[in-house]
Parts: structure tokens; sequence; C-alpha cells
């Protein structure tokens, strides 16, 4: 045989070996065409520039016992050797990331403060290289968390507020080393070593649109029209905690009573239902006062339609909810995947991943420890953009099904939130493809979907322009 069969040969039989350890895994639909190459250029950088513009919302909206009014879209600009460049894209929110810099900072102030931590991550990587996105990622996040400790003069500045700051910068590098390693698909780009965890390939997950503190009864009669199966509601209302614990039921009961009619397509559970997917951004501060909320729930009987409830409990209240009767997620309090391992172990049951507000290299290491620690995962939004909404659902549509539904799960409530949703969606050069279009309360995966990687390799002409025209 000659050389060439044999390499031939060889080629044959790795994709065979993937293929085998497919069919082991005994996952239906997972991905299995492409072996994924080992890349043999490092993430070289010259330099790096960044933009940014606001955005406005429609109304204000309440979360976490606050509002915000605008988001601050960032791009970064990362230009390497040989002429390659790239730009990755990031939506700040500091009152998700660290409500206590926006409580002192205000708004803008605190956007303000953010933006420069981005900046400073710029200072440090130019004219670097790195083995990977992950690597640099882990090479620069002390110095940078550093120094906003330092600029907020917070010395307990939250990891998420850093890990924001850097979504723009992180997203670009994958980009720029995709482009310097000649890798033209998102299912290429995810390393050997993560791919245990978005290993499965959905032809449907299901959009979930959210109902903030000032959602209007007429935005939620809407939704209730659009059938959709899953509804994510913030509670954690604005006041004392007695006050907070009464608001908040009586907003469940207006709007149970507004979609509790709506008839679910394409769940698979145990009876067609709405399932409430409950989000209280930490806001209750002891367990006694989070089980008397489950109690009030039990009682107007909206708790056997609780799907899940997400961080219940402030960060540093470190205490077992595996009793609590329902399943329990983390989102911002699992900053890192060590950070996620510990609330694993403290008995909770989910994951949020958020590669739109911790960055696509933290998530792919939480999503390798949800999945050996045999956790389900699913993507949660952070009113984003909708070139970033198809970054989020790149990783949803490759995660494991969630328990007892059947499908993946992505929130996703830029287009409620948006004052100019419309216009942004032709900043997306393929805003307008049929995966984008959300069908009783689904978002419909084709091959397209995945042989065109949700778009995220084509240029961004309105993003590129903020560099341009300047």
């Amino acid at each position: 045989m000659n050389s060439n069969g044999k390499n031939d040969r060889r080629e044959f039989m790795q994709k065979i070996a993937i293929l085998g350890g497919a069919v082991t895994l005994g996952v239906p639909n997972i991905m299995c065409a492409k072996y994924n190459r080992l890349p043999k250029k490092r993430l070289s950088i010259d330099r790096v520039d960044v933009e940014f513009e606001r955005e406005p919302l429609i109304d204000s909206y309440g979360f976490k016992g606050g509002y915000i009014t605008r988001l601050w879209q960032v791009a970064a600009q990362m230009h390497g050797p040989q002429g390659n460049q790239a730009i990755g894209l990031g939506v700040q929110s500091p009152l998700w990331s660290d409500s206590g810099v926006t409580s002192i900072w205000s708004e803008s102030g605190s956007n303000s403060l953010m933006y420069n931590l981005t900046g400073r991550a710029v200072q440090i990587i130019k004219e670097s290289s790195f083995d990977s996105p992950i690597q640099m990622l882990d090479d620069i996040f002390d110095e940078v968390h550093g120094y906003g400790k330092r600029i907020t003069n917070n010395g307990d500045l939250r990891k998420t507020f850093t890990l924001n700051s850097l979504v723009s910068v992180d997203n670009a590098a994958w980009l720029l080393f995709a482009k310097q390693n000649e890798i033209e698909s998102f299912d290429d780009l995810v390393p050997d070593a993560y791919r245990i965890g978005l290993s499965f390939r959905h032809d449907k997950i299901a959009s979930i649109p959210s109902i903030s503190f000032s959602t209007s009864e007429s935005e939620i009669e809407r939704l209730a029209g659009q059938c959709y199966n899953i509804l994510k509601i913030k509670i954690g209302s604005p006041g004392t905690q007695v006050e907070m614990l009464e608001r908040d039921i009586r907003r469940l009961v207006v709007i149970h009573e507004k979609v509790n009619n709506m008839t679910p397509q394409d769940i698979k559970a145990d009876k067609d239902k709405t399932f409430y997917y409950l989000d209280a951004n930490g806001r209750y501060e002891t367990k006694d006062i989070f089980k008397q909320f489950l109690d009030k729930c039990r009682k107007i009987g909206v708790f056997d339609q609780i799907l899940m409830v997400e961080e219940p409990f402030p960060e540093h209240l470190e205490v077992d909810v595996s009793d609590l009767g329902v399943i329990v997620a983390a989102d911002e309090s699992a900053h890192t995947d060590k950070d996620a391992l510990l609330r694993i172990e403290m008995g909770y049951s989910a994951m949020a991943l958020k590669p739109v507000a911790k960055t696509l290299s933290m998530t792919m290491k939480i999503a390798r420890l949800a999945q050996e620690k045999k956790v389900p995962c699913f993507c949660a939004d952070l009113t984003v953009n909708p070139v970033m909404v198809d970054w989020n659902k790149s990783i949803a549509a490759r995660l494991r099904p969630f328990p007892k539904l059947g499908v993946g799960l992505l929130e996703t409530n830029g287009h409620q939130n948006y004052r100019n949703w419309d216009k942004m969606v032709g900043y997306h050069p393929r805003g307008k493809s049929s995966w984008n279009r959300p069908e009783k309360g689904m978002f419909h995966l084709h091959n397209e979907f995945y042989d065109e990687s949700a778009g995220m390799f084509l240029p961004l002409e309105h993003y590129a322009n903020l560099f341009t025209n300047k």
C-alpha cells in the first residue's frame, strides 16, 4: 500500500473511532460528522481595539431588586499577524453581574467601570500569544479582576463582573483563533477536552421569554397567546423580605391566571402544562423565607408548574438545597467551574450556562463539569443582541435534553425589551434565518443552522463600522 493509501486509512480509522464513541454514548442525533483537528497554531494577538454603543430598552427592565434602561453593546476588534482580524461582541449588565457596584455607582457609572476592565484586558494581551483562548482567559483573569477591585473600591467584587467585561475579548479571541487555524465550523472549534459537554445535536429547542417586575399585563397576555411552553419569571421584588414575598406571590397569581390556559406544544411531560422557570437573583436571604414562598406557591396552585428556581439565595449563603422539593439552578453564583462544583455539592441540580455573560471559554469548562456530574444545563439570556443570541443558541443546541422535557432550553428576551430590535436583527448576517423565528415556542434547528455555525464566522458590517467611522 502506498503512503497516500496509509494516510487515507489512518484518517478513516480516526473517523470510525469517533463514530464508535458516539454509539457508546447512546445519544440520539449526536454530532459526529467530523473529528476535531488539533490546531497547530497558537492564538497570536498584535493588538485589540474596543468600541461600544448604547441600545435603549422599550421600558425599564426590572430584576434583582433594580432596573435597567439601556445596555452597552461592546465590540472588540482583535488583530493578529498576516492581517487576520476578528470582531467579538459583548453586552454589559452590571446589575446582573454585581448589583452592589450598581447600587453605589448608578447604571451609567457601573457600565463605565466595567468598560474600563475591558480596556485593561486589551492592554494586557496586546503583542502576546497563547495556546488557546481558554489559556488567555486563565492567564489574564486574576490581573483584570484585581484591577476591577481597585477601581470599584470593592474588595469583594464578584467574579461575574469581570467575566462579563471579558466576553467581547474572549469571543474575538475564539474567532481569530479559528482564522489562524483555518477552522470554519463551531463543532471543529470546540477543543477535544470540552466536547463531552457539547456533544448533543437538537433539531429544536424551547424558546423561553422573560417576565420581569415591569412586564405589563398586556405583554403577559400576548405571551400567553403565543404558546410558549416555559416562561421565565423574575421574583425577588424590591422591598423588605416580607414585602418581597407578598409582592412575588401577588405577581404569580396574576401571571398564573393569564397563562394557565396555554396548551404547550412539543414538550414531553407527564401532562400538558405551562412551566414556570423562576429566577430570584439571590434575593431570598434565608432558607426559611424561601420555604414560605414555596408553601404559598402550593396554596395558589402554582407549585406543580414550577420547572425550576434559579439562584434563590445570596451567594454567601451556603446551604443544602436538596430538600426543597424543586430543581434549584445555579447561575451567577457559578462564576467558574470551581464555583459550579461547590454549588453542585450543595445540592444545586441544574446549571444555567451563559457564554454571553461569563465567556465562551468559561462556559466550556462549566459544561464539561456538569456533564461529568450528570447535572443538566440550559442557556440563560443577558438581554443580548441578535448576534449573541445565536452564540447562546449554539451552546443550547448541543446540551443534553432537560429532564422530563425532551428538548434543550434557551432563554431569550431581547426581542421583548430592545427598542430597536428589528434594526438590530439586520446587524446579524443571518438574523432573518429560519432558525431565528420561533414557532409555537420552539426554535427549529435544521441542518443549515449547524452547517453555517449560526453565521458566527461571517463578517459583522455594522460593528466593523464602529471602528472605521471614528
